[in-house]
């Protein structure tokens, strides 16, 4: 993909990924709450500018520890403890510290357990009865970025309510409680043995992986020494990548986000298949022996095919973005889909809205509810080979049946003040768009979050015609 913010360059095209951001066309539920920090997954920025600095950070920790202590938000009988895990950006150490610093001054014990998968810190807060954990790790982001994010003592992400709460505390002055209440710290030496375990365990026990040999691509994030382990005690045998951090090259050139370093090693060193995780390991892509890719939505139809072996699945949930044929084949198998926002946390409250147990996202943020409370890249990537060695078959024998529609994403880059709601030769293109592509195919207009720019994503059953019709929308604004 063109950086178009770098280079200057009015209209790009690139491959389709999610962006949790808000969407340009009315959303298929009800509006979220507007807050000045949180978006759809916790707090990030470029580390030393606002809000990442080590003194909102320790801020935020005060205001978040105070809100546990008032509320009594998962304390099963004392003080409130909080787990703090992190991916491993060199800026991990200092927000790692600055965030401990504000939860024991608000009185609340920390758990550290060091570098380790998103999800992982959402289990163990569980696992542990933990009052709330928190990540340190901006997902698939450069080293440069960092964020925040918090899990219940569910190991769900904060509702919006409970983060509303934080923003409104982050006014406050920090203060302490007395010296003989002040929060105590202390770390989890067997974090990481935990978390192994527990992803082995979602693994169906009547299988194995032996006479497998898989890439594991770490992205030199959070999963670098526990994800080649789960593969491994599992049978398999793996040949890890992007597993030697330094704290400067999370998701550089490798993991979920950079996928031609796990193809080339399928090729090379003739794997089975190559397992791509992001920086803190809740994304995931999967590469065959051939070096394909299977992104999100083909992995989710893998998933709820083995399901569908054993009992009737009601229904899944994807995006906005959730290719058409992937809605087709599960329709076709009698099961119903449904679109939520983009974001992995919409998707996981239609769900329970629902009461459904599988959904994801295109990007490969997968959801298994009946093996984790939340998008796991380890455990997606073994309920997928869980169906694969159910099966029989390899993975593309598996999804045959489902016929991906080409798509084709445009970014158009907008002058200041420009409403494109109301621009009327736009509104007119997206009319003629869709009717040309009648039930064959799909539009999707929509702002990104982080750039003053229009993305366009048509889908149509022949990728020409996608690209022009794409063109067609962007140019309608070209010369706004």
């Amino acid at each position: 993909m063109v950086d178009t913010q770098r280079k200057g360059i009015r209209m790009t095209q690139e491959q389709p990924k999610e962006q949790p951001k808000e969407q340009l066309k009315k959303e298929p539920q009800g509006q979220s709450m507007v807050r000045q920090w949180f978006g759809t997954d916790g707090i990030r920025g470029r580390v030393g500018e606002a809000p990442i600095t080590p003194d909102f950070v320790m801020r935020l920790g005060y205001a978040a520890g105070q809100v546990l202590a008032r509320d009594g938000s998962g304390v099963r009988g004392g003080r409130p403890t909080v787990l703090i895990g992190k991916d491993t950006r060199v800026s991990g150490y200092l927000l790692e510290s600055a965030l401990q610093s504000g939860l024991s001054a608000a009185g609340v014990d920390v758990l550290l357990c060091g570098p380790l998968p998103t999800p992982g810190v959402a289990y163990l807060t569980r696992a542990l009865r933990l009052s709330a954990g928190v990540v340190i790790s901006a997902s698939h982001n450069p080293f440069e970025d960092n964020g925040i994010k918090f899990f219940s003592a569910d190991g769900d992400k904060l509702p919006d309510a409970t983060e509303a709460r934080i923003e409104a505390a982050l006014g406050s002055a920090i203060t302490c409680v007395a010296a003989s209440e002040l929060g105590r710290a202390r770390r989890i030496e067997d974090a990481a043995g935990r978390y192994i375990e527990f992803c082995k365990s979602t693994f169906p026990a009547e299988l194995d992986l032996r006479g497998l040999r898989l890439i594991v691509d770490c992205a030199h994030g959070a999963a670098y020494q526990a994800a080649p382990a789960v593969f491994h005690e599992l049978g398999a045998e793996v040949i890890a990548i992007g597993a030697a951090p330094n704290g400067l090259n999370i998701n550089d050139g490798f993991g979920a986000t950079h996928t031609a370093a796990i193809a080339q090693a399928v090729l090379e060193h003739r794997a089975d298949y190559g397992i791509a995780l992001d920086g803190d390991a809740d994304r995931l892509v999967i590469a065959d022996r051939t070096g394909r890719l299977f992104n999100g939505d083909e992995l989710l139809y893998a998933m709820v095919l083995d399901r569908l072996r054993r009992s009737p699945v009601a229904g899944a949930v994807g995006t906005l973005m959730s290719n058409l044929g992937l809605e087709q084949a599960l329709e076709r198998r009698g099961v119903r889909f449904e679109r939520a926002k983009v974001g992995d946390r919409y998707v996981l409250e239609m769900l329970r809205a629902r009461g459904w147990l599988f959904g994801g996202e295109s990007s490969g943020h997968l959801l298994a509810l009946d093996r984790h409370s939340t998008g796991d890249g380890t455990i997606s990537a073994l309920q997928v080979l869980a169906a694969v060695r159910s099966g029989g078959v390899d993975l593309a024998t598996l999804i045959a049946d489902m016929a991906m529609l080409p798509q084709r994403l445009l970014n158009v880059r907008l002058q200041p003040g420009f409403d494109w709601r109301t621009h009327a030769p736009l509104a007119e293109a997206k009319r003629a768009v869709e009717a040309e592509l009648a039930e064959r195919g799909r539009v999707l207009i929509r702002a990104s979050g982080t750039e003053p720019l229009l993305r366009f994503m048509v889908e149509a059953r022949d990728a020409d015609v996608a690209q022009a019709l794409a063109e067609r929308l962007a140019q309608s604004v070209q010369t706004a």
